[in-house]
């Protein structure tokens, strides 16, 4: 069977991505919360979604966020496709992922901002501060443990294996899946 190649992610689309893969991995995993390495990978979060949000604005084609507006309709419109078999795919992002995009962004910039907080004189030791930002963690672990099961799912469901696309910024798209652009 015979598949069609298509240029979609971009090299700051994708560097972003793992990059953000491994600093919130970092944190969450193996750095002591109270120690100046995870304030500072912290940062190194926020200033990567602020990057992402600016190339949202202005990068490419798939980068950018009018490629994928939030819709209602898209994501019934995926679920029914799920629900019945038909094989279709987004060369940029599917209308479920980006729910999950945004979800995430808007996520890891309350992390951020909670973690600061804590580092104020106005804020710090204020328990709920604290709470909200361990919640907001737990929210963005369930997330991309939600993510990684969607990516496997539609990976296996539509036959094109969108993490080797996050990593060499192709899609291989089989024949017989029709393709929205």
């Amino acid at each position: 069977m015979s598949s069609r190649i298509f240029k979609v992610w971009d090299p700051l689309v994708r560097l972003f991505h793992w990059s953000l893969v491994i600093a919130f991995a970092a944190n969450a995993l193996f750095t002591d919360p109270e120690s100046n390495l995870h304030e500072w990978i912290g940062y190194a979060v926020v200033a990567l979604i602020a990057l992402r949000i600016l190339w949202g604005l202005f990068g490419t084609r798939y980068a950018r966020f009018t490629n994928f507006p939030p819709s209602a309709k898209g994501a019934m419109d995926q679920l029914s496709d799920i629900a019945t078999g038909r094989k279709r795919t987004h060369l940029g992002h599917t209308p479920l992922g980006a729910l999950m995009i945004y979800n995430l962004l808007l996520t890891m910039l309350a992390i951020g901002a909670t973690g600061y907080m804590m580092t104020t004189n106005a804020w710090w030791g204020v328990e709920w501060v604290e709470e909200l930002h361990e919640v907001l963690v737990s929210w963005a672990e369930i997330s991309i443990v939600a993510h990684v099961g969607a990516v496997i799912w539609e990976s296996l469901r539509t036959g094109v294996n969108l993490p080797r696309a996050m990593v060499s910024g192709v899609k291989t798209v089989p024949e017989g899946v029709k393709v929205e652009p």
